[in-house]
């Protein structure tokens, strides 16, 4: 689920060059979420581990996640054994 979550995610990026050479990237529908590097592939990868970040935290804070393309994240609660 994560990795379907993430893909669709990065589907979403938007990518373009600056004025001293290198890519910036982001992901509109994500606040915050862009990433600056000297190689496209470089920064689809950096992007990728912001977004990751990104959604570890919201999981920690249980703060809601947007459902992209109709894949959501869910999680429940573990019972204590």
């Amino acid at each position: 689920m994560l990795f379907e979550y993430i893909q669709k995610a990065l589907e979403k990026a938007q990518y373009k060059t600056l004025e001293d050479g290198t890519w910036f990237a982001e992901i509109p529908e994500f606040q915050g979420i862009w990433a600056n590097a000297t190689t496209v592939e470089e920064c689809r990868h950096e992007l990728m581990e912001v977004l990751e970040e990104w959604l570890l935290l919201k999981i920690r804070d249980r703060d809601p996640i947007p459902e992209i393309e109709g894949v959501e994240m869910m999680f429940k609660e573990a019972s204590a054994a």
